[in-house]
């Protein structure tokens, strides 16, 4: 009798247990960028959504934060850390506060192309620059595409020289800022999602992006001529809170990873595409596009090449090798 007993509460509490399990609430991830929904990390974004919602029903909830909806690249960190947001994608250039190593992908003229920066992300040097914020609390997940930069100005940058003077929108980072010192420009930073109003107003006269997000924003209608320099990569790089991240039940961590996977591969493709799309969007809106030739080209390889030179030691010899081992000039 104790015995039979003793089974009916044993099945009485693995009830309780699963119909408690059955009751709990999803785990909730917000997704913040500053993005549209369109470009390359937006489509990204929602597409995490969509595969985690499906393969890990009732498991997870996946709530996304379009254009700075949010926090902006700027602040987004100290969110994640708070646990306010549980995945952002920041710009490669806005971790300087962190480490200096991600820097490398701001170097001018140091990739040939984005083939090349992906060699080099897929490599041990690369794929340790995941892990290169864990001391800050900050793991990254994947590295998410958008394209190589081009310059933009009031009046056409066919050289250097062309810049002295005008104040030219940046991202926060110090390469960046040191870049457009050197040919006499006055660098601007400022939050992605203010880049439209400072242009029209002409806080800034030029601005650097890629073409996916010059199209999306429609920069091309406020009177720039744009310069093909494709001179550095702005790219971005899938964050978590390590804590958070760490904490997750074992099996939702592993789809997790698995789905990020997936979806870095589609991300990499709709940011080839759109590259290519969004620089004709720009032509066909009737703005001046400069395609330089060979020695202009070289005018700003050399302008800028002692701010490549000036950075290495800061961001570490070894991981700038490691870039030009990739297929870099």
């Amino acid at each position: 009798m104790l015995k039979r007993a003793g089974t009916v509460v044993l099945i009485g509490f693995a009830l309780l247990f699963f119909c408690g399990a059955a009751m709990a609430e999803p785990i909730l991830i917000r997704f913040s960028h500053v993005v549209s929904a369109n470009d390359p990390k937006g489509v990204g974004a929602l597409r995490f959504k969509e595969l985690a919602e499906a393969r890990l029903a009732d498991l997870v909830r996946v709530e996304v934060y379009p254009g700075s909806e949010l926090f902006t690249d700027e602040l987004v960190l100290q969110g994640l850390l708070r646990g306010d947001v549980q995945l952002a994608a920041p710009s490669l250039s806005k971790f300087g506060s962190l480490t200096k190593r991600l820097l490398v992908f701001d170097l001018p003229f140091l990739f040939d192309d984005v083939e090349a920066v992906h060699a080099f992300q897929n490599g041990e040097v690369g794929q340790d620059l995941l892990t290169a914020m864990l001391d800050k609390g900050v793991l990254g997940l994947a590295y998410w595409d958008n394209g190589m930069r081009v310059v933009s100005g009031a009046k056409p940058l066919r050289t250097p020289a062309d810049a002295e003077g005008m104040t030219i929108r940046i991202e926060g980072s110090d390469v960046l800022e040191a870049q457009y010192r050197a040919i006499g420009a006055l660098p601007m930073k400022l939050p992605f999602g203010e880049v439209y109003d400072a242009l029209r107003s002409g806080l800034v006269q030029g601005q650097e992006n890629t073409w996916s997000n010059i199209a999306s924003q429609r920069f091309y209608t406020l009177g720039q001529s744009f310069t093909e320099t494709s001179h550095s990569y702005l790219g971005y790089m899938v964050v978590t809170s390590a804590a958070f991240w760490n904490d997750l039940p074992e099996a939702v961590r592993t789809e997790l990873e698995k789905i990020l996977v997936e979806v870095t591969q589609e991300v990499t493709q709709v940011a080839k595409e759109r590259a290519t799309s969004s620089r004709q969007a720009v032509i066909d809106g009737g703005a001046e596009v400069i395609e330089l030739g060979t020695d202009e080209r070289q005018r700003w390889v050399d302008a800028w090449k002692l701010v490549r030179d000036a950075f290495a030691t800061e961001i570490g010899v070894h991981v700038v090798a490691a870039a030009e081992a990739a297929g870099a000039n």
